[in-house]
């Protein structure tokens, strides 16, 4: 079973090309990261499964949903966090979830549970009352991904949430994503970093629009000729494409 399913997408944008036949397949319940340079793709690909943008052509699949002929369900099944800060720096930690929470129609009864519940989950239980411009980056991205689970999602899709972020928060908001995981929440990452390959159940490496290959980890570095490292990995399918 696949949580998304996407078929040669393509789209451009004043003549640039930012999809150029993007297939890739995302099994339900893995922990699956897009991994490849800025300006690769990535973001463009996944605001299309988030029903965020339309491709110019080809066919995707989010929970069962056509992206295009099923956005209002896709919308209530996912959570979605952007590349860059989007919550109210003015509002406070809690007061920004009790936003989300009105915004995805979370039961009153619900809400302050359900609060409690990701406050403490994302480690911000000691923040609830400061604003969120007073956050540092690290914080700032686990209350995002705090924001983006409040009407509990069966699928989350995260553009780059490490990037800019401290070596040590990086690692924390890996290990907050891995329990996720756990708990059946099915995760799709993008990241410019290739190192964080390794916490990944499935990777696609991303060049130019398209995936170069996609695969387990293991799996992948084991191909022939074999591989110390996803960077030789990648490095060498680079080349051949220059070739």
């Amino acid at each position: 079973m696949y949580s998304i399913e996407a078929k040669d997408l393509k789209k451009n944008y004043s003549g640039e090309h930012a999809l150029q036949g993007a297939s890739l397949s995302v099994p339900r319940g893995s922990l699956f990261g897009l991994i490849g340079p800025d300006g690769a793709g990535k973001t463009t690909f996944l605001r299309v499964l988030a029903t965020l943008i339309d491709a110019d052509s080809g066919q995707a699949c989010v929970l069962a949903h056509d992206v295009k002929s099923g956005m209002a369900a896709i919308r209530g099944l996912i959570g979605y966090m952007p590349q860059r800060f989007s919550l109210y720096e003015d509002l406070s930690v809690q007061e920004n979830m009790l936003f989300f929470a009105d915004i995805f129609c979370v039961a009153p009864d619900k809400r302050l549970e359900r609060i409690e519940r990701l406050l403490k989950f994302s480690r911000l239980s000691l923040f609830r009352d400061r604003r969120a411009g007073a956050l540092s980056g690290g914080m700032k991205q686990k209350l995002a991904l705090s924001c983006a689970l409040i009407h509990t999602p069966e699928l989350l899709i995260l553009d780059e949430p490490t990037t800019g972020v401290d070596p040590l928060s990086r690692r924390e908001f890996w290990s907050i994503l891995k329990e996720l995981n756990r708990s059946g929440v099915t995760i799709l990452t993008s990241t410019p970093y290739l190192d964080e390959a390794a916490f990944c159940d499935g990777i696609a490496l991303f060049h130019q629009g398209r995936v170069l290959l996609s695969g387990a980890p293991p799996d992948l570095l084991k191909s022939p000729p074999g591989f110390a490292s996803i960077q030789e990995l990648f490095t060498h399918h680079l080349t051949r494409e220059k070739t």
